[in-house]
């Protein structure tokens, strides 16, 4: 069962698996090896569920779909109370209607459950990690690590949803050459404030940010006498940046159980250890007075340098070591959210750690695209290095937490993402977290009249039989799918699928509102409606929090 507790009512879940056994053994033999597909037809006037297995089946039938439709249709052994209705439509499509005992079944079970409501348990008693963000801490966060952000807690929340025992961890480099080049430009700027002549290190950090950081530091160092040594630069630098990248998270509700130093992993010696298994593997060779990786025999499309002729490792060789320290904590899942920058490292990655004897089969790797923001209709340009970057912070200051984790989730992560700021702080229907968001708000303020009314707290003990109507039925029909769409977000850790459906519940109800008053002259209907008042307004909650998203009784 999806939803937890004793219960006689199959889930949307059930439901689908026993027209799947049914459909199999209609089919016999010509189907065996033929995936039966189930799917929610677009158009609400072609049922709950459909097939088109027909279609499938007729090439080797050599028959056509609609005259096996129908025979697969005869064959069937449905109970009525699921089922009200089986046709056959188009081409040899086989639609199925649920009972509306089915549906009113349906939303007790919902009110039952209240906000235990789809909730998996599919990770009962098992641990994942999520690693996301780690950014280096060289500066604000931007709006593209904003993405990953809020993919990242998404994904954690999802999993909780599941039962699974999550920890987020963070990431982060301070031992490489990004750390220093940051610490070389506060210094500069520091230089500058003291009236001396000073540059820019080459690839080094600029902007307006670099410049406050010099200026903290002088405030907190005081005089030149004597000298600040460049470690104390790069130190500053560092914990400053990491404090307000801390401070911006803290802002979108998003916490890390660990923050990982890629510095321990040399001060442990991991490092050394990794770099001595490679070589004992022969997987590691000599070249040019560098330390190569063998791509090659790992079965890849090229050879990558771990450490370079001047002794300073690339990013691949901690890599590798910080997946086997992962690998060593006995997570069930791990899972990495990268940008898609990383798109050409993970494979590498992961190829080194399994030659070395390690299971990564536990290791999901999440790629997400770059983000884009647009205001007034023109996209904004940014470049970090040159400091004119648009920070997380100030889009947050812009358009609100809310809005911007939303939006975030808007689009699948292969897909590029522009963050429409106009639309984002528009309170129309328009902006789709706005509308969402609304509707909760609206079952809010209805439940709140109807207790100033005199009406008791409704729950699973009223007469749904009452509920009949087209909308009433629709809008049920929506939040019975939320087990569903919890299920199918864990299999793909896709949030976006999440903000879909809020949108089509959202409608659902306010299509319900426009067209029945919720509280009038028949007190018996009212408290029904209140029920499904009620049972609206716990699926929006639920999944706006697995979102991340808060769900406001007013507005």
């Amino acid at each position: 069962m999806i939803m937890q507790g004793k219960t006689m009512h199959p889930s949307l879940d059930q439901v689908q698996k026993l027209l799947r056994d049914e459909l199999k053994k209609a089919a016999g033999p010509p189907g065996e090896n033929i995936p039966i597909m189930l799917e929610r037809p677009k158009e609400a006037g072609h049922g709950d569920i459909a097939t088109n297995l027909a279609l499938l089946l007729a090439p080797r039938l050599k028959k056509s779909p609609r005259e096996i439709a129908q025979t697969l249709v005869a064959a069937l052994s449905l109970p009525e109370d699921i089922l009200e209705e089986v046709e056959v439509a188009g081409p040899g499509f086989i639609n199925f209607t649920l009972s509306r005992s089915f549906l009113r079944r349906g939303l007790r079970e919902l009110l039952r459950c209240d906000e235990s409501f789809g909730k998996l348990t599919t990770g009962q008693g098992k641990r994942a990690q999520v690693e996301f963000v780690s950014a280096n801490p060289t500066g604000p966060l931007t709006v593209g690590h904003g993405r990953q952000a809020v993919l990242g807690d998404a994904v954690a929340r999802i999993l909780e949803n599941a039962s699974y025992a999550v920890e987020r961890e963070y990431y982060f480099n301070d031992a490489g050459k990004q750390i220093r080049l940051l610490g070389q430009s506060i210094k500069a700027q520091y230089l500058r404030l003291s009236g001396e002549d000073a540059s820019i290190p080459e690839g080094g950090y600029q902007g307006d940010y670099v410049e406050g950081l010099a200026r903290r530091f002088m405030e907190k160092r005081g005089s030149l006498s004597p000298p600040p040594a460049e470690e104390e630069f790069t130190v500053f630098g560092r914990e400053e940046a990491f404090a307000g990248i801390k401070r911006t998270l803290f802002r979108l509700g998003i916490h890390f159980d660990r923050y990982y130093s890629e510095r321990s992993l040399f001060d442990s010696g991991r490092i050394e250890n990794t770099i001595h298994a490679l070589r004992a593997a022969g997987l590691a060779y000599d070249k040019d007075e560098a330390l190569w990786l063998a791509g090659s025999t790992l079965g890849l499309d090229q050879d990558w340098v771990m450490v370079k002729s001047t002794g300073e490792p690339t990013y691949r060789l901690p890599d590798i070591a910080y997946h086997i320290h992962k690998l060593e904590q006995g997570y069930d899942l791990i899972v990495d959210v990268f940008g898609a920058d990383h798109q050409a490292t993970y494979p590498v990655v992961l190829a080194a750690v399994s030659s070395l004897g390690h299971d990564a089969s536990s290791i999901e790797v999440l790629i997400h695209q770059f983000v884009t923001v647009k205001r007034g209709g023109r996209e904004v340009k940014m470049s970090k290095r040159k400091g004119d970057f648009l920070t997380l912070d100030s889009l947050i200051d812009e358009v609100g937490t809310d809005a911007v984790r939303y939006f975030y989730l808007l689009r699948v992560r292969n897909s590029h993402l522009a963050f429409d700021v106009d639309l984002a702080v528009k309170e129309s229907e328009e902006n789709p977290v706005f509308y969402v968001q609304y509707a909760h708000a609206r079952t809010a303020g209805i439940l709140r009249h109807a207790k100033e009314r005199g009406f008791s707290e409704p729950g699973m003990d009223c007469d749904a039989d009452l509920l009949g109507e087209g909308e009433e039925l629709a809008l049920i029909r929506q939040l019975l799918v939320f087990p569903e769409v919890a299920a199918q977000v864990l299999k793909t850790l896709e949030p976006q699928r999440i903000t879909v459906y809020l949108r089509e519940v959202a409608t659902a109800f306010h299509q319900f509102y426009q067209h029945h008053r919720v509280i009038g002259d028949e007190p018996a209907l009212s408290r029904a409606r209140l029920s499904l008042v009620k049972a609206c307004r716990t699926v929006l909650s639920r999944g706006l929090g697995l979102l991340g998203v808060s769900a406001p009784d007013r507005m």
